[in-house]
Parts: structure tokens; sequence; C-alpha cells
């Protein structure tokens, strides 16, 4: 079995387990160089190639560098490396970007130049709901379809308001820490709020909402605030949830929620409150 093949076999394995990974591809090259076009290997979180082959050291750097990054902020590049006699006739310095190609130093002897193309391949973020009202199972149906993996927070006995999701906890059991991006939405309608949001905002999550108007949040703020809970994780709790579009009925103010979600996860954050 070519190296390849073994590189493509692996890959189904660590989106199932969840793993954050590189998949580092050869697209182009000129000259002599030790890997040639089509080569691949996966890059792990950290840093080690555990599968596959892209050439020697003289790129391992750079091709490194650009899976740390597209880790961190979850885009593709391309990289171009190439010996500092073919950057300085380019007109290029090592580190420059241009019209989406970013250019690396090669040291190699062969004196070749090697685009590789860094494709991260991230866990499906993760939407929880704390609550069974029906805007929670709204929510539950629209998420997966733009990617998200649903988690379920609710009594057992409220638990077959939904059908299928990835995952379910009994009551509001949330764990603390988990990896990959996680957004929790509060949905409880009057059944057990203040539970559900002091559990939500112990959790690391990029996003804590609540359903419900702005008075009742207020006043449920103010119950947890008593109860010890940080100030700055209340200050950046989202309440009333949602962008505000106008919304009615439970579909509606679900796409709201998860349009502000998106939002989040594609740095455009929304204002702190919706007059």
């Amino acid at each position: 079995m070519d190296r390849m093949s073994d590189v493509l076999e692996l890959v189904p394995s660590l989106k199932a387990k969840g793993e954050a990974f590189v998949l580092a591809t050869v697209v182009r090259t000129v000259a002599a160089t030790a890997a040639k076009a089509g080569a691949k290997a996966i890059i792990r979180a950290d840093g080690s190639i555990s599968e596959g082959w892209i050439g020697g050291g003289c790129a391992r750097g750079a091709v490194l560098k650009a899976a740390r990054e597209a880790l961190a902020d979850g885009r593709a590049r391309l990289i171009s490396v190439q010996p500092p006699d073919v950057l300085q006739e380019h007109g290029v310095a090592a580190g420059e970007e241009r019209e989406g190609v970013r250019f690396a130093r090669s040291t190699c002897p062969s004196h070749g130049t090697m685009d590789i193309f860094i494709e991260p391949v991230l866990p499906r973020p993760h939407i929880v709901l704390c609550g069974s009202s029906p805007v929670a199972v709204a929510i539950a149906d629209l998420a997966p379809r733009l990617g998200f993996s649903v988690t379920v927070c609710a009594p057992a006995a409220e638990q077959s308001a939904f059908a299928e999701v990835d995952r379910r906890i009994d009551d509001y059991a949330l764990p603390v820490g988990e990896e990959g991006e996680r957004f929790i939405v509060v949905s409880t309608q009057s059944r057990g709020d203040e539970a559900a949001l002091m559990a939500a905002l112990s959790a690391d999550a990029r996003y804590v909402a609540f359903v419900g108007s702005r008075r009742k949040a207020q006043t449920l703020k103010a119950a947890l605030a008593a109860r010890g809970v940080d100030a700055r994780r209340l200050a950046a709790l989202r309440a009333p949830a949602g962008l505000d579009l106008g919304a009615i009925g439970p579909e509606e103010i679900a796409l709201s929620i998860v349009a502000e979600i998106v939002a989040f996860r594609r740095g455009r954050e929304p204002p702190a409150a919706r007059p």
C-alpha cells in the first residue's frame, strides 16, 4: 500500500474521533524536489507528521508553521517554498503573501520549489442546548444542516422532545471543558432556568445565550451574581439570544440564534445587546 493510500485511510478515523489535524498536499513542484505533486501527509495538532510524506527538512519548518496557523484560524492556505534566489527573482520575501500564496525560503541543495496546500480538518463545532423548549427543538433541527453537532441537556422526561441528536446529557450536568468550539443556548422556558444557566456559565464556551426576555434575564443574572457567578461571565451572556431579525415563532427565533452563532464563528461578533 502506498503512502497516499495510508493517508486517505487515516482521515475518516481521525474525523470520527473528533481530532483536529491538517492534510498537507504537494500541488506543484519545479525542478528537482524530493516529493512530487500529489504527495500527502497528515499533520496533527502537536506538530507531528503521523502519516504520509511531503519531502525532507527543507520545507518542513514552513509547512509546520502554516499547519499551526491553519489549525488556529480554520483557514486553508497555499505556501510556496522557494530557494532564496528564486524569491529574489520574483521580488518577494520569505513570509510575504501575494494573491493568496504565502512564500517561504528553502535551503535544499536541489534548488527546487514546492507548492503545498494546507487544509485544516477541524471537529464539528458543538451547539449545546439546555432545555427542551420549542426553540431548542427547532435549533436541534436546523443546526446540523450548518455543520454543527448537537448536544441536549435536559431532564430525562423531556428528552423525547428531540428526535435525533449527537449526544444527550441528563439534567444539566454539562462538562466544564471539552475539545472544540462550543456554543451553549439555554432555552428552559421556566423549567430549571437558574440551574441550567449556572451550568452553562460554569462551562468553557465561546458563546452562552439565554432564550427569554431581557427582564427575566436580568432577574436571573442578579440571582446568579448573589450565588457567586463570575461577573465577567454574566456580562458576556447573550440575553435575549439571537440577532434582531424581528423573529416570530420558534423556527424564526431558532434561525436568529443560529445566525448569531455563525457570526461568532466567522469573527463577526454582533453587539453585546439588542435594542
